[in-house]
């Protein structure tokens, strides 16, 4: 779970983008009316972002109550009841569609690699997320990949280097680029990517203890694995499809990475049904 001050922050900068200079439509009703509400999904899911879903009503009702039903991580089925809320009915709808769009948005994801997870369910591999995330939302999805059963790759690029094909054009070959990277690693994992069982074997000469197979066919996938004989981690990356993921990992790599499971996400549909206070 992400720090509770960068989830304040978080959710600081996604009201104020909603209610700028405040909330028009709700000064119409009552400041002292309360209501209760009931959150809905209205498919099957695994439930995300209840952190960043109760801070957008802290910090508009200090006093609003939250009864959850569902944890982050569990599966929920269409029709189940997620939570109740009660408090000031202006802060419940001024806050509807952000805390909505935290939760349907990362339940999504969850849901998403809950579905990849299952899928290779059984087998010795790892199912890694990319940086191929919403602007403004990796941490929030990559906490919620890990929600829905996969993994985290890097966070960024300050926390491992990923030597890449232009990296190593760059640096004039995979053992120049692999000799500058060890020299600045400063403990940061160093992993290269290679596009061919040569490039493989250079990397491996030149002491590579990660390779990111790019684009590998299944034939090409395990004789790397046969080549590397556990000398190095092998990831695999490139056209992973939910179809395609479990015979992918059936090569005997040891990752495989995943842009899907952050980068066309379909939000959870939720409803909020307002009842009696």
């Amino acid at each position: 779970m992400p720090a509770a001050a960068l989830i304040e922050q978080q959710v600081r900068t996604a009201l104020a983008e909603d209610l700028g200079g405040g909330d028009r439509t709700a000064a119409l009703l009552p400041a002292d009316r309360k209501s209760r509400v009931e959150l809905i999904t209205r498919q099957n899911a695994v439930v995300c972002g209840r952190a960043w879903f109760d801070e957008v009503f802290r910090q508009l009702d200090p006093g609003a109550r939250i009864e959850w039903r569902a944890a982050d991580g569990e599966r929920v089925e269409r029709g189940q009841m997620l939570c109740i809320l009660t408090g000031a009915t202006r802060a419940l709808l001024s806050g509807e569609r952000t805390a909505m769009n935290y939760l349907q948005t990362l339940s999504g994801t969850a849901s998403r690699a809950r579905l990849y997870a299952d899928a290779v369910a059984g087998l010795p591999v790892r199912l890694l997320d990319t940086r191929k995330t919403l602007p403004g939302l990796r941490v929030q999805q990559k906490y919620a990949v890990r929600c829905g059963g996969c993994h985290n790759h890097r966070m960024g690029l300050f926390d491992a280097i990923l030597i890449k094909e232009n990296h190593i054009l760059a640096a004039g070959s995979i053992a120049a680029a692999l000799t500058a990277a060890f020299a600045v690693a400063a403990g940061l994992p160093v992993e290269i990517e290679v596009e061919s069982l040569d490039e493989l074997e250079e990397a491996l000469a030149a002491g590579a203890t990660h390779l990111l197979l790019d684009n590998f066919d299944l034939d090409r996938l395990r004789r790397a694995v046969d080549l590397v004989g556990r000398r190095a981690r092998l990831e695999a990356s490139g056209g992973v499809t939910l179809d395609r993921v479990r015979v992918i990992a059936e090569t005997g790599v040891d990752d495989v990475s995943v842009g899907d499971l952050t980068k066309d996400v379909a939000s959870i549909d939720l409803s909020m049904r307002f009842m009696d206070a």
